[in-house]
């Protein structure tokens, strides 16, 4: 995003919107902190910042093709990703999961969601969570657009003209078995320890034929305490899957 200095007045309104703190006033002129801006496109929404003089705007053709393009694709919601043609920084995740049955009984599905508004990330820090991840022979969510930039999904690495791209989130998301998942969790732990930005962690299991959850006795015992709240199917969608096919 960039402000047109002929037309800004310095009247400040869009300072408060910008969920990474990018835009400053000096000088009675706005400005925006390229490194900051994660091209989320909160600014330049007519319902959000109501510019007077209409002077912020997206260059896009400027950034189009190039690694700054990435960063619309895991800011901006709005945006949907080309390779993909999912929209957002990640997929859908458990919440169509009665339909796709991407996570069936006896796997689980993990989702690291790194960076938040006026915190960030970059993919040299995600990097270290996919890294730690390699041991472990995990397969990345083909539908993830985060998957996509990578040098060497084996070896958890980026591509190195994207490392440092600044965006305001990245979900790394995995399928894995049920047995996998305290060795999994451990490792995301310690990793945790190395990162200079904030992440949620998500994990998706189907409920046994019971009802119960199977995943809750191992997360007590390795001192992880799951919140109350959570997304649940109800399994009203089709085609509806809950065992894998062979």
């Amino acid at each position: 995003m960039l402000i047109d200095q002929e037309k800004c007045i310095g009247c400040g309104i869009c300072v408060p919107y910008c969920p990474m703190e990018a835009i400053s006033v000096a000088d009675k002129k706005a400005s925006i902190n390229q490194e900051m801006c994660v091209e989320c496109g909160t600014c330049i929404r007519p319902r959000v910042v109501r510019c007077p003089t209409k002077a912020i705007y997206e260059p896009y053709e400027q950034i189009k093709g190039t690694p700054r393009e990435v960063r619309r694709f895991f800011s901006d919601p709005a945006t949907t990703h080309g390779v993909t043609g999912v929209p957002g920084r990640g997929t859908e995740e458990v919440k169509t999961n009665d339909v796709t049955g991407r996570v069936c009984r006896g796997e689980i599905g993990i989702a690291i969601e790194l960076g938040r508004p006026c915190v960030g990330t970059t993919f040299a820090e995600v990097e270290k969570v996919t890294m730690a991840l390699a041991k472990h022979h995990v397969d990345y969510e083909e539908c993830n657009p985060l998957t996509h930039l990578m040098a060497d999904r084996v070896k958890g690495t980026f591509k190195e003209e994207y490392k440092q791209e600044n965006v305001l989130s990245a979900i790394v998301e995995f399928n894995g078995k049920l047995e996998q998942m305290a060795e999994l969790l451990e490792t995301i732990k310690e990793t945790a320890k190395e990162l200079d930005t904030v992440f949620s962690l998500d994990l998706i299991c189907c409920f046994e034929e019971d009802g119960s959850i199977p995943v809750l006795t191992e997360l007590e015992r390795i001192g992880m305490k799951p919140r109350a709240n959570a997304k649940v199917n109800l399994g009203m969608g089709r085609p509806y899957k809950i065992i894998r096919e062979a």
